[in-house]
């Protein structure tokens, strides 16, 4: 059994369909269907419901069966090849990491700089997505390593390192009632709009989960993908913003007022996580420990 045709049907699952799925793994539609239609030819059955015009592609039981011992297969492959580099040592090989767009830059970049100066042969793959986005690519195996939010107590499949624990800051319009006050509780806001990174970041469910824990749900969501944009949206008086008191210092803007929130349960904890009883590749274990001696940990 071909390990590259099974990675093929990995990657039709994965994106819902032949065509995006040929276009990602850089090979023709009908080269991908034929490799598929071999497979199935070779098992004696059925893997994939084809024929949904338009819609993502069914998967059979047996479809199920077999994608869920390819991604073992692939997965010890992939082992295999991380303990090769780790007995070669770091001369050559690659790191694949994802980091959040908010607040990599700000603790992450000096932390690469130096593994690149430290190991210019190794090359660093960066993918930088929202938290959510990244646990998803992580159990896929196709990085090593990711910055989250701390994962949730059922997610007993993944590791992770306190990288940072930062209290909520409320940034508000200077024209807002509330601008004035010295702290806030998250049910001072129950009645105003929320601006809110989109649903790709973890900081936002964790965000509208304590709004329902508090008893409401905002009014209206505008979702952005940047602080800048949304610091700006709140000066134009869109509503209000819950940022991490770092992104707060990092991203100034004159006009709106920052005030602490009084939340003992809502902080942003950033951390590095991988995925547990998964050998990591000598690189992805040389940049935890420098990430964790840089950080303090």
């Amino acid at each position: 059994m071909d390990l590259r045709v099974l990675h093929y049907l990995v990657e039709i699952v994965q994106w819902g369909g032949f065509g995006k799925a040929a276009e990602h793994i850089h090979i023709s539609q009908p080269a991908l269907s034929k490799a598929i239609s071999a497979l199935e030819e070779e098992l004696g059955v059925t893997l994939l419901e084809r024929g949904h015009r338009g819609g993502k592609i069914g998967v059979t039981a047996a479809g199920e069966i077999v994608h869920r011992h390819a991604l073992a297969m692939l997965n010890n492959r992939q082992q295999l090849l991380n303990e090769l580099q780790q007995l070669q040592g770091l001369q050559t090989g690659h790191l694949n990491i994802g980091l959040s767009p908010l607040g990599s830059a700000d603790i992450f970049a000096p932390i690469i700089a130096r593994f690149r100066a430290t190991y210019p042969q190794i090359t660093i793959n960066l993918m930088e997505r929202g938290g959510a986005e990244q646990e998803v690519a992580l159990r896929r195996g196709e990085i090593e390593l990711a910055t989250s939010l701390i994962p949730a107590a059922s997610d007993s499949d993944i590791d992770w390192m306190l990288i940072c624990d930062d209290p909520m800051m409320v940034a508000l319009p200077l024209t807002h009632p509330l601008a004035n006050a010295d702290t806030l509780h998250l049910n001072d806001l129950a009645q105003t709009p929320l601006v809110i990174f989109e649903h790709t970041f973890m900081l936002n469910r964790v965000i509208l989960q304590a709004c329902r824990n508090s008893g409401f749900e905002p009014p209206a969501l505008t979702e952005v993908t940047h602080p800048d944009f949304g610091l700006a949206l709140v000066a134009a008086g869109t509503g209000a913003m819950l940022l991490p008191r770092l992104i707060t210092q990092r991203h100034p803007n004159s006009g709106v007022a920052i005030k602490p929130l009084h939340s003992e349960s809502l902080r942003w904890q950033l951390s590095l996580i991988w995925r547990k009883n998964v050998k990591l590749s000598f690189a992805a274990e040389a940049m935890k420990q420098m990430m964790q001696s840089s950080l303090n940990f």
